[in-house]
């Protein structure tokens, strides 16, 4: 099992948050949280960083089963999306969304597994659309 979900775009940064806010939202996901890593560790460290955004993103349908479950696995919850820029690569953005299956393996609670299957095949029909529809600006 793989941490993550992953594609990568050739596209600016901008354009590559827009697609995933787009992807996940045709998906079902709203977005709940945006951590600006780069400007937090900036203002906080003095530290410079490649663009990297993590948004939080949550399907309430699914969030609400999977704490109908697990009233803990809102610990895991809203599932993570980053979008980073490539340091390897000026021309590449990376996103990579956390794997449900992960959910499962720390939880470890019968029943968890239905809805990780669920929110796995909908934020990969997200990453998927984000691949297909890749641009090469």
């Amino acid at each position: 099992m793989t941490l993550a979900l992953s594609t990568t775009l050739h596209t600016s940064f901008a354009d590559a948050v827009d697609r995933t806010r787009k992807a996940l939202a045709d998906q079902g996901f709203g977005v709940l949280t945006e951590i600006d890593m780069k400007a937090t560790l900036k203002a906080k460290l003095g530290e410079d960083m490649e663009d990297y955004l993590i948004l939080g993103a949550c399907n309430p349908p699914l969030a609400h089963r999977a704490v109908t479950v697990d009233r803990q696995i809102g610990l895991l919850l809203p599932c993570n999306v980053v979008v980073r820029a490539d340091p390897a690569d000026p021309g590449a953005v990376l996103i990579d969304a956390m794997n449900p299956q992960v959910m499962v393996q720390v939880a470890d609670q019968p029943g968890l597994g239905a809805v990780a299957d669920d929110a796995t095949a909908a934020l990969q029909a997200a990453i998927d659309s984000l691949g297909a529809g890749a641009s090469e600006d």
